[in-house]
């Protein structure tokens, strides 16, 4: 009978006992598969190849990115367990069958004395080949009859890996995301004092730590933008105790940073550059991506009148938006919970039928109710500048938000000739009729 799955929850600190226990005896068969998961920079790949290193274990580490097929995996694997003359014995489109026969071949001139590891990286690529790969490495001892162990390493858990004819469960293992105290205690600036650094990375967390987890993207983050936070220091307009005034200074560069986590879309130079250049522009150049998006004619429209719904109190549709729609008196807008401007309680759901009345009567031509308009609508959904609320079995009434800003619908409006603030409702009793 297959063996029971066993789960270990490893805490940071004591990860290296944990995995040393499991590889203390190499002389002894280990388990036969090990399943390492866990969040991107937590130290799987560090911890687990530094063990084997130290120990001096027989051991293959393969990258499953670099391995576009299995006959690359497979001749790696024996490459750097068993060398070169070993590898050249597969033949040209080797498959899993022939893995093994060669592997049993070498295995009986070179008999293991100690347990082999092969120590795959990046093993969520596993599922893209072929359907026998994945079951067969995990009892790959059974089907070698030898003593190895085969290490997987993953972003994702073992649920999404699971067959659905069934496999060997492996023995799973989680290294857990870096606290707040473990990334305070790893991070250190010989320039600036301790205290000054921490309460520097206590901000940076205290923005960043709830969309972020990877200690690379955080370090990378944190020396981007160390020196903006130190800038009242060096003039000479604040001390190391004054943590607001520092945090008053950072707060806004933070939160532009905080539209670009991952993306990359500027070097670290330009981003300083830009930084220093505050003065001539307001906003950062080429950092959002919604700033340099082409859309369609009509999705422009879609996007305005979007916008004007999701901002836009329902029963000032009839004012703004119908010719002839009598007198009425501005004051009997006002209420009490609209004393609070529309655009800090942020946008709100409408439905479908209301967004294209809203479009027909914005757009400056007699548009047709096709389907080409549904689709740029999916489009928009798509590319997350409406956000669907709801469910989506919901087709009788959909809603949506919208989820851009104001400055890039004026920026939109530009480009289409649409002066779309006098459409929008303003909380004191106002309306631009520019």
């Amino acid at each position: 009978s297959p063996k029971k799955r066993v789960t270990v929850m490893l805490n940071t600190v004591h990860t290296q006992c944990c995995l040393s226990s499991l590889l203390h005896q190499p002389e002894q068969y280990c388990y036969p598969s090990i399943f390492i998961y866990g969040h991107r920079a937590t130290g799987k790949s560090h911890v687990i190849l530094t063990l084997l290193k130290e120990l001096e274990l027989p051991h293959a580490a393969v990258s499953c990115v670099e391995c576009v097929s299995a006959g690359l995996l497979f001749e790696q694997t024996l490459l750097a367990l068993f060398g070169a003359d070993s590898a050249a014995l597969l033949p040209r489109l080797p498959s899993l069958s022939d893995f093994v026969r060669v592997y049993r071949q070498v295995c009986a001139q070179q008999p293991a004395k100690q347990t082999r590891y092969i120590v795959l990286e990046r093993a969520e690529l596993l599922r893209d080949m072929e359907a026998n790969l994945l079951p067969g490495l995990l009892r790959l001892q059974e089907l070698v009859d030898d003593n190895v162990a085969v290490i997987l390493l993953s972003e994702i858990v073992w649920d999404k890996f699971r067959p659905n004819t069934g496999c060997f469960e492996p023995l799973l293992l989680h290294f857990p995301d870096y606290t707040k105290g473990k990334i305070l205690s790893l991070d250190s600036n010989p320039s600036y004092t301790p205290e000054l650094y921490s309460s520097y990375i206590n901000i940076l967390l205290g923005v960043f730590y709830s969309v972020c987890r990877d200690l690379r993207e955080l370090r990378h983050l944190a020396a981007l933008n160390f020196s903006k936070f130190c800038e009242p220091l060096e003039k000479g307009e604040a001390k190391e105790g004054n943590t607001h005034k520092l945090w008053r200074n950072i707060e806004p560069h933070l939160k532009r940073a905080m539209q670009t986590v991952y993306l990359r879309e500027v070097s670290s130079v330009q981003w300083g550059q830009q930084q220093m250049d505050e003065k001539e522009a307001t906003a950062l150049r080429g950092l959002s991506a919604l700033a340099h998006v082409e859309l369609p004619y009509y999705s422009k429209f879609l996007l305005i009148a979007a916008y004007l719904a999701s901002y836009n109190p329902a029963r000032t549709d009839r004012r703004f938006f119908v010719k002839h729609h009598g007198k009425m008196k501005k004051t009997s807008f006002l209420k009490k919970h609209e004393k609070t401007s529309n655009h800090l309680l942020g946008p709100k759901p409408f439905p479908l039928d209301r967004l294209l009345a809203i479009f027909y009567s914005v757009v400056d031509s007699r548009v047709a109710p096709t389907a080409s308009v549904f689709s740029q609508i999916s489009s928009l959904v798509t590319l997350q500048l409406l956000t669907q609320v709801g469910h989506d079995d919901q087709l009788d009434t959909p809603k949506y938000k919208c989820a851009v800003s104001l400055d890039f619908i004026l920026a939109i409006s530009r480009c289409v000739c649409v002066c779309e603030t006098k459409y929008l409702f303003l909380t004191f009793g106002l309306w631009l009729l520019t």
